[in-house]
Formats: structure tokens, C-alpha cells, sequence
């Protein structure tokens, strides 16, 4: 896949997940196979960026692979300002948020709200795509409700805009995450631009995304809530793709080293204290799998040092094989 001057290898995208795509998952997926691992949303908001959130949100210059950011906003010129920002700080794709259906970030007609307003749509990607060198991708929803679902439309005026590359999650904004996605708007989508589409929402499996695949003829895929605790998910839908055949599952030491380094990762990205309380749901979500009884939980989430969530973790994947190498 092509977007702007970039060869995509892999046509597997991290979706953008604010409080999760921070700097060391999003590195830790691009290892385990996503071709592009967009970044956390960050606000358009010039009086924001000097808060310690958005500070880390915007150091892309040490991250390997295609660094794509995504901002957020409801003001043409500022956001024109915001893509010319984070071009500046590293990024090499800038990506418009259209997709989160948040009430903080709707409330501020940002996000899926801005799909109410066709006509401001065309405003903010016409103002960022004129003001950088770089691509410019949008991520949307299929519209703002099942009896509006504009999201052809908005597909025509972001490819007419100068937008290169489109990822559609298969929701509306009213439906937020409830049900399940849809994918006959993302192919009408498809066949409707010439742009890449990307397809977005309820890819939990390699035999799902290559459903998805074929069903919408879309370009690539974008995985969210599927690569939580799970970054072998690129990979492994990979070489499905490719072979038709699954991939084995990572051994427990596997997952163990892959936890405790990505563990090791976030004290380092974030300091002793938020690294360990930040670490707490990504190890929920790897460990989902493997059971662990509410005690053990309960005992790791009280542990505010990174020594000790370290030897945790090791006493834990110990008692579940002898053989783990710690």
C-alpha cells in the first residue's frame, strides 16, 4: 500500500486508542508486524501542549517505523497549526480524527461530531493538507447514526480534499462500540474512491480479518481493542493471510518476556509512579487468557514500585511453568 511517498510493508494498522497507543505499545506492535501504529489523539489545542500528557504524546523523533499522528479539533486553522506542529516534532503522516465518538471529544463537535457538518469537514482537511508536505490520512465512522450514515459522502470530499489514505470504523457515532460493526458501508465506501481504505472495527482474529478483507475489498485493516494484550495479532493475521494457515501461539515465556519488557518500557516512558499504575491494565489484558484469580490481581494492583511489579510478574509466570527462564 502507497500512502503519499511511503511504502507501506505490512497492510496492518494500530488504530489510534487514547490512554493505550502511547510510545512503548505502539513501538512494541510495529516489532510484532502493524506496518503503522498511529498515535494517541492529541488536541488541536495550542494552549494544551505544554502539559505533561501532551509532551509525551508528541516526541515522535526516537519511535522506529512510519511515525503517524493524529490530531483532533474542530477549527480549521487550528488545526492547520497542529499539523504543522507535530510535522515539525517528527511526525510523518498526520492523521484527523472523525471517529471518536467520546461525549468530551463530541461535545466539542470534534471527532465523529464533525460528521454532522459536511461542510466543516471539507474546511479542516482542505486547511491541514495545505498545510504540510507530509500525507494526510482521516479516520472516520460510517456516520453520525444508523439514519444517517454519510460516510460515502465524507469519503468523496476527503479524497477531492487531497486526504491519502481513508480508515473507516464500522459503527456509526451513536452506536459508539455497541453491536457489532458493520462492513457494507466501508465496501460501498471502497468502490466509491480511489484513495486506500482501511477497515476498522471488531478484527479480534485471523479469520476475521480476512473476512473483512474480502468482504469490503479494502486496502489494509486497522486493529484496536484486538491488540490489547495481544500484539501477536499482527503477525499472526499476516501469516494467515499469506500461507492460510495459523501461526502457533506464542509460548508462555514468550509472553512473559514480551510482558516484562513492555512493563520495563512504560517505567522508563513514564517514571516510577505512572509507569507502574499505567503497566496495571496492559497486564490485565495479557493475562485475560491465562486466569489469574481475583487474589493475584487484587495483590499486583496495590504494588506502587517497579522492582516489585517486576518480581510479581516473574513469580507469577513461574507458578504457571517450572520451565519459564527467569
Amino acid at each position: 500500500m502507497q500512502i503519499g511517498h511511503y511504502q507501506i510493508d505490512s497492510p496492518l494498522f494500530l488504530a489510534p486508542m487514547a490512554g493505550v497507543t502511547d510510545g512503548p505499545f505502539r513501538q512494541l506492535c510495529i516489532a510484532k508486524g502493524a506496518g503503522i501504529a498511529v498515535s494517541e489523539m492529541i488536541s488541536s489545542d495550542p494552549s494544551l501542549r505544554k502539559s505533561r500528557k501532551s509532551q509525551q504524546r508528541i516526541t515522535h523523533h526516537a519511535e522506529t517505523g512510519i511515525r503517524s499522528v493524529q490530531i483532533a479539533g474542530y477549527d480549521p486553522h487550528m488545526m492547520a497549526d497542529a499539523a504543522r506542529y507535530n510535522a515539525q516534532k517528527g511526525a510523518q503522516i498526520i492523521d484527523i480524527n472523525m471517529g471518536c465518538p467520546a461525549k468530551k471529544v463530541c461535545n466539542k463537535a470534534a471527532g465523529s461530531a464533525l460528521l454532522k457538518d459536511p461542510e466543516l469537514v471539507e474546511q479542516i482537511l482542505t486547511h491541514v493538507v495545505q498545510a504540510v508536505d507530509i500525507p494526510v490520512t482521516l479516520k472516520i465512522r460510517t456516520g453520525w447514526s444508523p439514519d444517517q450514515r454519510n460516510g460515502v459522502a465524507i469519503a468523496r470530499i476527503a479524497e477531492q480534499a487531497g486526504i491519502r489514505a481513508l480508515a473507516v470504523h464500522g459503527r456509526t457515532r451513536e452506536c459508539r462500540f455497541k453491536g457489532n460493526a458493520e462492513y457494507d458501508t466501508i465496501a460501498t465506501i471502497k468502490q466509491s474512491v480511489t484513495i486506500p481504505v482501511i477497515a476498522n472495527g471488531d478484527i479480534t482474529s485471523a479469520e476475521k480479518a480476512k473476512f473483512v478483507l474480502e468482504y469490503t475489498g479494502a486496502d489494509g485493516l486497522m486493529i484496536g481493542r484486538g491488540a490489547q494484550g495481544n500484539p501477536w495479532i499482527f503477525d499472526q493475521i499476516q501469516h494467515y493471510l499469506t500461507h492460510s494457515q495459523h501461526l502457533a501461539k506464542p509460548s508462555l515465556n514468550e509472553v512473559w518476556q514480551t510482558v516484562r519488557k513492555h512493563v520495563q518500557n512504560m517505567h522508563a516512558f513514564y517514571g516510577d509512579v505512572m509507569g507502574v499504575r499505567i503497566s496495571r491494565k496492559h497486564v490485565s489484558w495479557y493475562l485475560t487468557n491465562h486466569s489469574p484469580d481475583e487474589a493475584w490481581r487484587q495483590q499486583f494492583n496495590r504494588i506502587d514500585t517497579p522492582v516489585e511489579q517486576l518480581d510479581s510478574l516473574d513469580q507469577y509466570f513461574k507458578s504457571k511453568d517450572e520451565n519459564v527462564v527467569i
